[in-house]
């Protein structure tokens, strides 16, 4: 009998990085891990055993803390990918639900299965009619931010049934329910904040249709979504649906980690979203826009962008990740034009004014040199505002798509068997041990 042994083929050498510690002359050997694309990765987790030490990473801009089929970006090229799908794709051929789909499950749906799921998804759309009441304790001035983190949170103390993370059925529900909820927690935001009746959600009408029925319809008269709107709206949730490991999607898997709630998890993003650093940049740009005020002021505020004495900064150019064209800006631009074309707003004086800055900054070697291309937030503050949407709800748009990405990264995470709870260690910089010294004898 043949020896199975034999007729193997050697397995290839692992590879590793080799780390030299010149205070001692030790050799330390980390393995080196490969993905299906993108650079290498050095295995990290022996360090401190083998070693000793810790590695000093702030921001964490050189660390994967996990590992995740989900979305890739390759900032150096202007590449989006989600599930391996273009982002430009997506935009163009798919709708918001089928992107959801993508996400979740990790494969564009079929006919069928995107029937199913967007049936699963309005019915869960209403929200529990004692959350009425929740709305009613928030003071009317409260930022639209500061209501959905604690509204979300509050969805823990109304839905018990799906609360188990260890059971895959109550965590599908759970996420259904707040893919579902979401645009109804975050429209009657809005009208709380205005005083005026909520609106619920109709199930004849599809994600986006429905968000700007509950945003803008009124008891008084019928309201018809337009179709342009609609579909533009549909575009900047899937564009917005997912960026990787960001510092809300990072959150979302810390709080996770511990074995939290998803409720209180996707609150948790909510929160961190808020942050003007990260989920205000459009805000910044209509801002910013509205600080200069017309195309013959624009090289004066290129001077200062380039001053470094000045604190003026040139908002939606750039992107912590991408040193090429932001991918999802081009949609973004074409969006906007779409919308200003319908909405009859062609002149609308900000997107001219954007469009001159963004050629000037193009053609500028100081901005050339430093890849400092427009992003994705450069054009959506605009466009929310042809919509009528107010400046305060602009980073509650970006919550309602970025929920399906945070909850897809949230059931990978759950699912992952090498996950562990979040626990960064510190470079300590403080006192060493002392001695304590009682009250009286203290100068």
């Amino acid at each position: 009998m043949t020896n199975a042994q034999n007729t193997e083929t050697p397995a290839a050498p692992r590879e590793s990085v080799t780390l030299t510690d010149n205070t001692s002359g030790k050799v330390y050997e980390m393995p080196l891990l490969s993905g299906s694309v993108g650079p290498k990765v050095i295995d990290i987790r022996p360090l401190y055993a083998q070693t000793g030490f810790f590695t000093y990473d702030p921001g964490f801009t050189s660390t994967g803390s996990c590992e995740s089929k989900i979305t890739f970006i390759d900032g150096d090229h202007g590449v989006l990918l989600h599930r391996g799908y273009a982002i430009e794709d997506l935009a163009e051929h798919a709708d918001f639900m089928e992107t959801a789909y993508l996400l979740l499950k990790g494969e564009l749906p079929s006919v069928a299965q995107k029937t199913k799921f967007e049936n699963d998804i309005t019915r869960h759309t209403m929200l529990h009619e004692q959350i009425n009441y929740f709305y009613r304790a928030f003071r009317r001035d409260a930022h639209p931010m500061a209501v959905m983190c604690g509204v979300m949170g509050a969805l823990s103390a109304f839905y018990h049934d799906s609360l188990d993370i260890s059971d895959p059925h109550q965590r599908m529900v759970a996420s259904y329910r707040m893919i579902a909820k979401v645009p109804t927690i975050a429209a009657w935001a809005y009208k709380y904040s205005t005083g005026q009746p909520f609106m619920y959600p109709q199930n004849n009408l599809n994600y986006a249709e429905n968000f700007l029925h509950m945003m803008f319809a009124t008891p008084c008269e019928p309201y018809k979504v337009n179709p342009v709107v609609a579909r533009a709206l549909d575009r900047i949730l899937i564009l917005h649906a997912d960026h990787e490991q960001n510092a809300s999607t990072s959150t979302v898997r810390l709080a996770g980690s511990s074995g939290a709630n998803p409720f209180a998890c996707i609150a948790a993003g909510i929160a961190s979203l808020w942050g003007p650093a990260h989920g205000g940049a459009n805000e910044a740009v209509l801002n910013m826009l509205t600080e200069i005020g017309s195309k013959d002021r624009i090289p004066e505020f290129l001077a200062r962008a380039k001053d470094k004495n000045d604190p003026f900064r040139l908002m939606g150019f750039g992107h912590r990740v991408y040193k090429n064209y932001d991918p999802r800006a081009k949609v973004m631009q074409m969006t906007c034009h779409e919308v200003l074309d319908e909405l009859g707003l062609r002149g609308e004086p900000l997107l001219e004014l954007a469009m001159e800055l963004e050629r000037i900054a193009l053609e500028d070697p100081y901005f050339v040199e430093k890849k400092l291309y427009p992003n994705v937030d450069f054009y959506s503050g605009i466009i929310f505002r042809a919509m009528g949407i107010p400046v305060s709800m602009f980073t509650v748009l970006f919550a309602v798509a970025r929920t399906v990405g945070w909850i897809a990264q949230w059931n990978e995470m759950i699912e992952d068997p090498h996950q562990k709870i979040g626990r960064p260690r510190q470079l300590y910089t403080g006192f060493p041990q002392r001695t304590y010294v009682p009250l009286d004898a203290r100068g």
